[in-house]
């Protein structure tokens, strides 16, 4: 029975978490949140993973109950109690600068509490380079231990996507690398508990780190490349999912879909953790810069398809937004392009009214009920996909908006059937 402690205990380091200890281990989650601590010890989350037919929630219960998974604010504690130390610890970005200070927080705290034979595991995306070059001073200086011969330093990539990571956790094949060979031996002993698909063990942190990073840009880029192609397809008047359907049937090809952009915290900030490091290098990256332009430029593009669209000016219309997340499916509003193109409405002058059933945070224009935020609505834009959003009763909606004018949807998802959408009266804009 291993004893691990989990630091970060959000998207990834939760899940994660309970990944161990519903096989066996005795997981300690550190979190500097004590009121999401004081939740989780309560057995409440928002977080939507399911795992073989149970919500998060009822793992987090069975697990609480078990006593394989208790949560402490206090990252001393969880250090006594542990020797297999797992950082998940995001890097936030903030006008495309990042901040390590969170990060290097942490690994101080990890640092003061390093006993001889512990193994830290970050799990971090990170600028390439950070854990040999920044990660592994701190704890050395810290704890007066060696890296390598006192405790054990490794890294692995996060590859999980949210909605399926108790499933990705076990079944995505993975990439590690140690300090050197024990380290990395300690690290795929550790992760083998979790892990059922191939673990691939690297020549270097550096290689692993940089692969992750290579794997986030190279998804904005393919989404970049088609909500280009989107506006060259409204352009000419053919419909971009369709020509995305057809080219994929090429084997070889594997083209994203685009949307109103593209959010979270993985994707947006790729770029801005490999940019650092190539201008200390002075290697260009423009065709990565230029994806990132295109896909922040598309919330601009949907505010304006909802605008052109108005059947009265910008100062009378009220819009209805349907979907807060980041993507599809999800309750994580970070960095969602959902909120730019609200905000982008906004300034135009409109009124926005917005309902999501999935995300917990509060925002102005926020309404609980689909109800409230279509009535007298000129027009509907779906930013998300949600199971209920997937369900509406387009005459409901019809019944409830303004009557100056036709109302119209923007379906930025490919949503809607169109000559259904057109027959409930509706005027339907597509990207």
């Amino acid at each position: 029975m291993k004893k691990v402690a989990m630091f970060g205990l959000g998207f990834v380091g939760l899940p994660l978490a309970l990944s161990f200890s519903i096989r066996g281990c005795e997981v300690t989650g550190v979190d500097i949140d004590e009121e999401l601590v004081k939740q989780l010890n309560q057995g409440h989350s928002h977080h939507l993973e399911v795992y073989e037919g149970r919500s998060l929630v009822e793992i987090l219960q069975e697990q609480l109950a078990a006593g394989r998974f208790h949560a402490v604010s206090d990252g001393s504690t969880a250090m006594q109690e542990c020797d297999n130390i797992i950082v998940t610890v995001g890097i936030p970005v903030e006008g495309n600068q990042h901040d390590m200070k969170p990060l290097i927080e942490v690994c101080r705290t990890v640092g003061q509490g390093l006993k001889k034979g512990d193994l830290v595991l970050i799990r971090s995306t990170v600028i390439p380079g950070t854990t040999r070059d920044i990660i592994l001073p701190i704890l050395e200086e810290e704890s007066g231990l060696k890296a390598g011969s006192d405790f054990y330093l490794a890294y692995s990539s996060e590859r999980i996507a949210e909605g399926r990571a108790f499933h990705e956790f076990e079944h995505m094949p993975a990439a590690l690398a140690g300090l050197n060979e024990e380290c990395s031996q300690r690290a795929f002993n550790l992760m083998s508990i979790v892990t059922k698909a191939p673990i691939m063990q690297a020549s270097s942190m550096e290689v692993v780190e940089t692969s992750k990073v290579m794997e986030n840009i190279s998804r904005d880029v393919n989404i970049a490349m088609s909500n280009e192609f989107t506006r060259f397809c409204k352009n000419i008047g053919i419909d971009i999912f369709e020509v995305i359907e057809t080219a994929n049937t090429h084997q070889r090809v594997n083209l994203l879909t685009p949307g109103p952009g593209v959010g979270g915290y993985c994707l947006p900030n790729a770029l801005y953790y490999l940019l650092p490091k190539a201008q200390e290098l002075d290697v260009g990256l423009p065709l990565l810069q230029t994806a990132r332009q295109v896909n922040d430029e598309m919330p601009r593009y949907v505010a304006d398809l909802v605008l052109r669209n108005l059947p009265v000016p910008p100062s009378q219309a009220r819009i209805a937004a349907l979907g807060l997340a980041m993507k599809d499916y999800s309750n994580d509003d970070r960095m969602s392009p959902a909120l730019a193109v609200i905000a982008a409405l906004e300034k135009a002058g409109c009124e926005v009214r917005a309902y999501d059933p999935a995300v917990p945070n509060q925002y102005p224009f926020k309404f609980s009920r689909l109800e409230e935020a279509v009535k007298g609505a000129h027009g509907i834009v779906l930013l998300t996909r949600q199971h209920e959003l997937d369900e509406i009763d387009l005459n409901l909606l019809k019944g409830l908006m303004a009557t100056d004018g036709k109302p119209f949807i923007v379906d930025t998802k490919n949503q809607y059937n169109p000559e259904l959408v057109r027959q409930h009266g509706f005027q339907l804009e597509r990207l």
